[in-house]
């Protein structure tokens, strides 16, 4: 096993995890889920672990193990050791989905005995929408409900109605606290950093409000297409995909009161208050767009009205944010692949200063966080050039995770929500409450959505996306590249 310094208390689940994976052989599967249970199981997370993999595909176990180790090897960011693996392989099993409830009970039962004392299971659905309901079906008719959580992807429903339906037939088997809604965003370093960040600062704290912050963007646009899901996008589209199962989460971390404790069911509570502050999302205040050949894509309706990129600005009715705007965007095919928030300050009086000095030519102060997994921060204002007279430069400071020297400690997030779910904290995920407010929402926008606009590939969206923020502007294309510490001079 893998050496690594002693795991702190309450980090793992008290019990051995039988894991069953709905769509083992997937590409989620082999990209996070099982390099993600391989780390976590290798460096000691977990005091035990069995994996059931289940799938449309006749394999046997011995297939499935070869298919894992293949994952391993191309998706796997730390390298592998063969006893490692060895250990790994041993605790896989796999029931094809045509073998039915019978077979996948007697695999969760078999993996049990290897335990020594009680035991938990965790149920990962990682399945299209349409099969999610089946898999939960399965799993009620296999008896494997006791002693067992279950995780769902999104979408969580397209609308208010399929949500309230999706969330009453999951209740007809799981309770409400078995069922973990799982958001990759809130899993990521970055995020929950925002916390630690907003609360434990003396110096950021007290302005985190109307008073001090002007308004505030939350900005994840993609580079990358569709690939192979098509047929998944044409149904859901932009702000299905990404606004309400990601970004509107964001917006929560970074907009809620402090909670009474770090501890999942205060937490929520905060977050929910945000949802309910939320006001109702006005078509007139989104664009949508779509990029330039989205049309001859494979699988693509040639008439097609998807948005494959979204940007509004929402409003929270509260004493906290009243007036202050929050900018969203996120979008396909755009010129780079970034995921940031950034805060903007409220700017002082200027009068003191002369004519042609360059206050207030950079826009305001900023605080942004990058949410890639490295983890920065950078927080610019403006100071004066060195050299006669009074001429200002927008200047930074800026922190990464590498400087601290931890870098290796950040767990994927995957891992870490998998880990949340085994041990029971819902701290970052939404509850069937949550998510039905947030459609309940974006009601009025999905019943009278304005017209799509083209954006040409590699653009930042449609041309109305400044009419949108005027007379603010977007943070994205950053003027300054972030830091790079490997190439400073000393």
């Amino acid at each position: 096993m893998r050496s690594m310094a002693k795991i702190p208390p309450g980090v793992g689940p008290r019990f051995p995890q039988v894991v069953v994976l709905f769509g083992a052989t997937g590409d989620l599967a082999r990209r996070k889920l099982l390099p993600g249970l391989f780390h976590l199981t290798s460096v000691g997370f977990i005091p035990g672990c069995r994996i059931v993999g289940v799938s449309l595909d006749e394999l046997s176990p011995d297939g499935f193990r070869e298919l894992a180790r293949e994952a391993l090897t191309q998706f796997s960011a730390r390298p592998v050791a063969d006893s490692e693996w060895q250990d790994f392989a041993n605790s896989l099993d796999y029931v094809p989905l045509s073998a039915g409830a019978a077979a996948l009970k007697a695999a969760v039962e078999k993996a049990e005995t290897t335990f020594t004392g009680e035991s938990r299971r965790l149920h990962y659905l990682s399945v299209p929408p349409n099969a999610a309901l089946s898999a939960v079906r399965m799993l009620g008719e296999a008896r494997l409900v006791e002693r067992s959580r279950i995780v769902m992807e999104k979408p969580f429903g397209v609308d208010l109605a399929s949500a309230v339906n999706l969330n009453s037939h999951l209740h007809e088997v799981f309770k409400e606290d078995q069922i973990f809604r799982i958001d990759h965003f809130l899993g990521k370093e970055p995020a929950q950093n925002i916390l630690a960040f907003r609360f434990a600062n003396g110096l950021f704290e007290p302005i985190w409000n109307r008073n001090f912050i002007d308004h505030i963007q939350i900005d994840v646009p993609e580079s990358i297409g569709l690939a192979t899901r098509a047929a998944f996008y044409e149904v859901t589209g932009a702000f299905r995909d990404m606004v309400v199962t990601h970004l509107f989460q964001i917006l929560a971390f970074v907009a809620m009161e402090p909670p009474t404790s770090l501890e999942p069911i205060p937490i929520s509570e905060e977050k929910y208050k945000v949802f309910r502050s939320l006001c109702p999302i006005q078509p007139g205040d989104v664009v949508r767009g779509q990029y330039a050949g989205y049309r001859s894509e494979e699988g693509v309706n040639p008439q097609s009205d998807t948005e494959t990129f979204i940007a509004l600005k929402c409003v929270i009715d509260n004493w906290r944010w009243a007036g202050v705007p929050f900018y969203l965007r996120t979008g396909k095919r755009m010129a780079e692949g970034q995921r940031i928030i950034s805060i903007a300050f409220r700017e002082p009086p200027k009068s003191m200063f002369p004519a042609g000095s360059g206050i207030g030519e950079r826009g305001p102060d900023h605080l942004t966080f990058d949410l890639a997994d490295q983890s920065k921060m950078s927080l610019s204002f403006y100071g004066k050039r060195p050299g006669p007279g009074m001429r200002l430069d927008k200047l930074s400071l800026q922190f990464a995770m590498r400087d601290t020297g931890l870098i290796g400690e950040v767990l994927e997030a995957y891992e870490r929500l998998i880990l949340d779910a085994m041990r029971g904290d819902r701290t970052l995920f939404t509850t069937a409450e949550g998510i039905e407010r947030l459609w309940a929402l974006s009601t009025g926008l999905l019943e009278h959505p304005p017209p799509i606009r083209p954006y040409p590939q590699g653009s930042w969206g449609p041309n109305a996306i400044h009419q949108l923020i005027a007379p603010r502007a977007w943070r994205l294309p950053f003027e300054r590249v972030w830091r790079d510490p490997d190439k400073l001079g000393s």
